[in-house]
């Protein structure tokens, strides 16, 4: 069960069952997912799931050394199997534009820069034929001298100054001389290993070509953005293409930007003049649709005796690849969390010969949370302090390295009532006394934030004159209910019944919307569906189509941010060295919550995925082949179910006038982001041993007896 709070108001702590967040209206009630039915029956149809008259198929293959040349491919065994249709290489597949995002330059050029990379696509009449053809491509390389492991000292770092708009490097004050000056500090080294995505639903694309129109079937978070895309590459108008992404089976931010399998459909559709299915093999999508990089991340901690922070230093070393640059911004929520008279944080990058790292559920806060978090909790420790009470303590009035003021910010109520809630304040706080049996016990708790982003999106209503009307806009459901969601929202501004609204989502040909990612999707599509639907409610008839970019654009100057608070309580067995979670508690502040069932789902989602990655998830790069090594499911380890306990979420209800019209922030991935940390300061408390690297496995944390 969980409960809504409602901060300040006489109906705090009553059950979310009888008292939602709506008024009389839909948003705010737990209606089901329209999409529910047709998912749990097989009717709702996924990329892969496309099968036009005469479509083929597809099977990449992929490169085998770590860097170096394609020297010589030879496709005559493959072209002998029964069914085969086509080899694709560099030198016969037809020629794209130079992508802006290199891991589209699929076939273009004889270069390999890392392992797994694309060398040949084989086409034929079945899957069957398809992958048997791939395995029969031979393919002769130049090798050349590579290099794939990260350290905090390798010689190739460098600071960027700026990616994607955010500045990597930022000092505020006199960080060394408060430091130095501080009578308590902490210094330490967290690390977090590569971790992939692993969506249910693999990256998948249908592709078939009408007349010089491309339509394009694909497993993505956003058919807006992949539409533009292979416009860019394929030297086509926008209106020349059609991408359909109506039912996506997660995501977690992969399916961000487009990947390789929708070019490599759209290329061998062209050539062989037949609609063309590709699915990536699952062991083929780490070195394919990008992963969470490594984190080496020092973190340094300066306080007075009571626990108020004078410095804070997060620096974060991280893995890029030589094909595209991206950064790991874990250093980021140092700028937001905790007051402090000086701070230091930035990223330096080392380049290697490694696949592309890219979108992983929140990327940034979720590593570099966990370092801040339990810095936190080990400076609570040499101060003898209370690990709430250190958090309260330095709680800033303002955001801390812009100066800005925070449109809402509820932590502390999220910790206090967090606290509350899950018994905190009648818990032992030395390490390593609670036991049962083999068993010890200990409870640990960490803070979560995540920031509120928007961005410009259409939509149309339309009134069918029946009572009915009709929403269109380019949102892509992966998973969390949008469409739910958006229906709710446009009938509470039509102010008719929720079954009164049909909503059509998830192709290029609607209204163009934002993807699905950075917590953004119902903020701002959100925004469009309302104000389409009142300007067509003023208007009393016809069709209202809108665009928001100014809106967005006029936002006042606030820092926006999701806050919550976890609490978790783990054993570890002193005989194995295995660590279960028991029970965790989120509380979380996320603006105005538009339906409690999707959302429990998404804060539910979120904390278990969090759970993976601190006790089971990790991954590894071979030096000497390049690749990585947990491939596949059986050895890259996300949770089971009876590694999950029953997660006990509950949220304060936040009424913030300064994020958008619909009131809420992103909650789809703030879940993940305290957990990790949560668990690890638990096992401290249980076991008095504090391990720096995740995941929290037996051979980390050792023999206990």
């Amino acid at each position: 069960m969980h409960h809504t709070t409602d901060t300040g108001s006489a109906s705090a702590g009553t059950s979310s069952d009888a008292r939602t967040d709506a008024g009389a209206g839909p948003v705010g009630q737990p209606a089901e997912r329209r999409e529910g039915r047709a998912k749990v029956t097989g009717t709702a149809r996924y990329a892969a799931e496309h099968t036009p008259p005469g479509c083929a198929y597809a099977w990449p293959v992929p490169a085998t050394v770590a860097r170096g040349r394609v020297t010589r491919v030879d496709d005559t065994e493959a072209m002998a199997t029964t069914g085969a249709l086509a080899v694709l290489t560099h030198e016969n597949a037809d020629r794209l534009n130079p992508a802006d995002d290199g891991i589209l330059d699929v076939l273009q050029s004889p270069r390999v820069p890392h392992r797994g990379w694309y060398v040949a696509v084989a086409v034929a009449e079945t899957i069957e034929a398809a992958r048997a053809m791939a395995e029969a491509v031979r393919v002769e390389y130049e090798e050349e001298p590579h290099d794939v492991i990260l350290t905090p000292d390798h010689p190739g770092l460098y600071s960027p100054e700026e990616t994607s708009g955010v500045t990597t490097n930022r000092a505020r004050g006199d960080f060394d001389r408060e430091y130095a000056a501080a009578p308590h500090t902490l210094d330490a080294t967290y690390a977090v290993t590569p971790l992939h995505n692993h969506p249910m639903e693999p990256h998948a694309s249908t592709a078939l070509w009408e007349g010089g129109h491309l339509i394009a079937y694909d497993s993505s978070q956003g058919s807006t953005t992949v539409r533009k895309t292979l416009a860019a590459l394929f030297d086509l108008a926008e209106g020349q293409i059609t991408v359909v992404s109506e039912h996506v089976g997660g995501g977690f931010g992969s399916k961000g930007t487009p990947r390789p399998n929708v070019v490599l459909a759209a290329l061998a559709a062209r050539h062989i003049g037949r609609p063309v299915k590709l699915a990536l093999p699952r062991r083929e999508m780490p070195a394919i649709v990008g992963h969470r990089a490594p984190t080496i991340q020092r973190l340094r901690l300066g306080a007075h005796a009571d626990g108020t922070l004078t410095a804070l230093s997060h620096e974060v070393v991280t893995h890029t690849s030589t094909v595209k640059e991206f950064v790991e911004l874990a250093a980021l929520p140092a700028r937001t969390m905790y007051a402090s008279t000086a701070s230091r944080t930035g990223h330096r990058l080392a380049a290697l010969d490694v696949p592309s790292p890219s979108w992983m559920r929140a990327p940034g806060e979720a590593p570099g949370m966990y370092a801040l978090e339990c810095g936190m909790d080990e400076l609570a420790v040499e101060l003898d302090l209370d690990p709430v009470e250190l958090r309260l303590r330095n709680e800033p009035e303002n955001e801390p390295d812009t100066g800005k003021p925070f449109s809402s910010r509820h932590l502390t109520d999220c910790l206090r009532e967090g606290a509350r809630r899950f018994g905190w304040h009648g818990r032992d706080p030395r390490p390593g006394v609670r036991r049962e049996g083999d068993l010890l016990i200990g409870t640990g708790v960490a803070s979560a934030t995540y920031p509120v982003v928007v961005m410009p999106s259409t939509a149309s209503a339309e009134a069918l004159g029946d009572g009915t009307f009709h929403v269109r806009v380019n949102a892509t459901d992966i998973g969390t209910g949008a469409r739910t969601v958006l229906a709710q929202v446009a009938a509470e501004q039509l102010g008719v019944p929720l079954d009164a609204v049909r909503i059509d989502i998830g192709s290029s040909d609607l209204p163009s919307a934002s993807l699905a990612g950075g917590s953004s999707g119902t903020a701002s599509w959100g925004w469009a569906v309302h104000k389409a639907c009142r300007e067509l409610r003023a208007s009393g008839s016809g069709i209202a189509t809108v665009d928001t970019t100014s809106d967005v654009q006029a936002q006042e100057d606030y820092a926006r941010h999701a806050f919550g608070a976890v609490f978790a309580e783990v054993q570890a067995d002193t005989v194995t060295g295995e660590v279960r979670v028991r029970r965790m508690l989120g509380m979380f502040a996320a603006g105005r919550i538009l339906n409690p069932r999707t959302a429990r789902s998404q804060f539910l989602g979120g904390m278990t995925m969090g759970l993976g990655m601190a006790l089971t998830e990790h991954s590894t790069l071979d030096p000497a082949t390049g690749r990585f090594i947990e491939a596949d499911l059986a050895g890259y380890h996300v949770p089971a179910c009876a590694d999950v306990p029953d997660i006990d979420i509950d949220w304060l209800h936040e009424d913030d006038p300064y994020l958008n019209p619909v009131g809420g922030k992103g909650i789809g991935e703030i879940g993940i982001v305290g957990t990790p940390p949560a668990i690890a300061n638990a096992l401290y408390h249980a076991t008095g041993t504090r391990c720096r690297e995740l995941p929290l496995t037996p051979d980390r944390v050792g023999l206990l007896g």
